[in-house]
């Protein structure tokens, strides 16, 4: 049951009455009508009871894209229901209309049609429905809130996208297919050909040439069928944000963009998502069905606010991955968690893989170094060139171990993830 303001109002006029006649008798007289007006009012208003709730609708939805979920209202009863109708979903979900007001005669059904704009990643479930139905005299209403369960999973954003045809024209020069651009390159021994001027004289072969009487050359393609590992940090350093984005979802950017691309080069990619413990795992997918995958594991992720268990992660790695392959780490270039942490396991992991580790700049970091304005912003820009120097030397000490580095801004990290993957495999290093 719920009052409305209506009932307060009626009863402060009636409180008028008690000003001329102050007597227990009179207050006693005008409580007892305003209760009997409630009575009649809900005993006048529609069986919210009667009502059954049914939902339909999206279950997913990429960031910053809107969902439509729909909540039918069946009245079941033998009374007509005038209610004002409220679903409830978390704030990030930013649902709309918040309430409605239906009526629905006995016997029928009235839809509700909610959109839905989501500015976060993950499950976005729906609380409670609220229904209140008016009585006739608008003093009271019957009020009833019921579960109706319904999970919109909202997926990454995947904003790299727009690079992805740029990435695969240059894939394809490199594996030749492209014929207005040069013939590609590789370690893999592909077919036989008739040189022509401008090969290479280092690719001729000479067996193949001596059984005929033309010049024949041989020619090669980046290698194929290469396993790309792609490793997910999501301990404490995750959690920062870089502008308004989470370096999580950076990472995920950046790892969505380059799973997209070695599974168009006809390499094989997993995700792990790791911090004291495996969070998400893709393993054996198929290339067509690689993104969906990666993009289900990737929504429900969130940082956890632990430092992450870099011994754990390199023998969880080194027990799921038994050939050498192309290992990516999204991770920060934190001095204390890789010194303490990963550094003194590079020996292991680079020993029988390639190991690339890959994070997010803070591009406010570049623009204090560069600002002398007053006393604070020189003291701003000396932390900023320490900060800049030790990223520098902590880049420096993982090539040592012959480790490849990509560090780049938000809107920059995905591109150079791949640039580098893409030099990698016309270097035949994979």
């Amino acid at each position: 049951m719920a009052l409305t303001g209506r009932l307060g109002l009626l009863a402060a006029l009636t409180a008028i009455v008690l000003i001329f006649v102050p007597s227990w008798w009179a207050l006693l007289a005008v409580e007892g009508v305003l209760l009997a007006l409630v009575i009649i009012d809900l005993a006048l208003a529609g069986n919210v009871r009667s009502l059954r709730l049914h939902r339909a609708g999206d279950t997913n939805v990429r960031l910053g894209e809107t969902a439509k979920v729909s909540l039918t209202l069946e009245n079941l009863g033998r009374r007509r229901v005038r209610a004002s109708v409220r679903d409830a979903w978390p704030p990030s979900a930013a649902a709309a209309p918040r309430s409605v007001d239906l009526a629905i005669p006995a016997g029928e059904r009235r839809r509700l049609d909610m959109t839905l704009t989501p500015t976060r990643r993950g499950d976005r479930v729906a609380a409670t429905v609220t229904v209140r139905s008016m009585g006739p005299l608008g003093l009271a209403a019957r009020q009833l809130s019921r579960p109706a369960p319904w999970t919109v999973r909202v997926l990454p954003a995947f904003p790299s996208r727009r690079h992805l045809p740029a990435k695969l024209a240059r894939l394809r020069e490199l594996t030749g297919q492209h014929v207005a651009l040069i013939r590609g390159q590789g370690t893999e021994f592909d077919s036989l050909r008739e040189y022509v001027d401008g090969d290479d004289v280092r690719s001729i072969d000479w067996r193949a040439t001596a059984r005929r009487a033309d010049v024949v050359v041989r020619t090669w393609r980046p290698e194929r069928d290469r396993r790309i590992y792609l490793v997910l940090d999501t301990g404490r350093t995750a959690a920062g944000r870089v502008g308004d984005i989470p370096r999580l979802d950076c990472s995920m950017d950046a790892a969505l963009l380059l799973g997209a691309l070695a599974s168009r080069a006809g390499d094989r990619v997993d995700l792990l998502a790791y911090d004291r413990r495996v969070r998400a795992r893709v393993e054996g997918t198929s290339r067509t069905d690689l993104l969906t995958a990666m993009v289900q594991a990737m929504a429900p992720l969130e940082p956890e606010l632990i430092e992450s268990d870099a011994a754990g992660m390199v023998s969880t790695l080194m027990a799921r991955v038994r050939q050498r392959c192309l290992i990516v780490l999204l991770t920060e270039l934190n001095t204390a968690a890789i010194e303490e942490g990963l550094l003194p396991l590079l020996p292991q992991l680079t020993s029988r893989h390639l190991l690339m580790i890959a994070a997010v700049s803070d591009p406010r970091v570049s623009e204090m170094a560069t600002s002398r304005g007053d006393l604070a912003a020189v003291y701003d820009a000396a932390a900023a060139e320490r900060a800049r120097a030790e990223r520098q030397r902590l880049t420096a000490e993982l090539r040592k171990y012959g480790v490849e580095v990509v560090d780049a801004a938000p809107d920059d990290i995905a591109p150079a993830l791949a640039d580098a993957y893409l030099a990698l495999k016309a270097a035949g290093r994979l």
